[in-house]
């Protein structure tokens, strides 16, 4: 049984292995973003810390879904 999600880019399904590296690189991006100084101590690049996490959150829960 394939435990990957199912993703589709532009019409066109994911092969399995495919599916997977995209799973791997957004929680790869996710951990990465682990820091809010991640992006520079300033403002700026905390809020783009902040949005990148939680978007990257919600993909994730979105390709963990079974």
């Amino acid at each position: 049984m394939d435990n990957e999600p199912n993703i589709t880019i532009n019409g066109k399904p994911l092969t399995s292995a495919q599916s997977m590296l995209v799973r791997v690189a957004v929680t790869s991006f996710h951990s990465e973003m682990q820091e809010p100084d991640a992006l520079g101590n300033d403002e700026h690049g905390r809020a783009m810390v902040k949005g990148y996490r939680e978007r990257a959150r919600e993909v994730l829960d979105l390709l963990l879904a079974q």
